[in-house]
């Protein structure tokens, strides 16, 4: 983390508070939140199923990936306070708002070549 105090702390936060473009990959960023928005699009899903989704994600990214996805309103998360445990993640207003968006990125990615080994079940 930078000091608060030195120049590229200033800087970025003037990038980021001063452009929508930054600001908004800036909220998205981070290796699975955006994947994690993909896979919500089609409605909720618990826990498990998301780790399926993306196996690769480890279960603590997972974790602070939701928190943080939750935390800035993109997903809800609902517990239902049942044993065992049963809980579904679903995309907010926000979340479901930035779909058109990523499919419009995912259809660029693929007209220019920029995406490789994409399966039909990620479309």
């Amino acid at each position: 983390m930078r000091k608060t105090s030195s120049a590229n702390y200033e800087n970025e936060q003037s990038i980021v508070s001063d452009c929508p473009i930054t600001s908004t990959f800036r909220a998205v960023g981070g290796r699975w939140k955006l994947v994690i928005i993909w896979h919500l699009r089609r409605g909720a899903l618990r826990y498990g199923m998301l780790k399926k989704a993306i196996p690769r994600v480890s279960e603590k990214m997972l974790t602070q990936q939701l928190k943080a996805l939750t935390r800035d309103g993109w997903i809800a998360r609902n517990d239902f306070g049942e044993r065992p445990p049963r809980t579904e993640y679903q995309l907010t207003q926000r979340g479901k708002s930035f779909i058109p968006i990523l499919e419009q990125v995912y259809d660029w990615g693929i007209a220019h070549g920029i995406a490789t080994n994409v399966s039909n079940e990620t479309n």
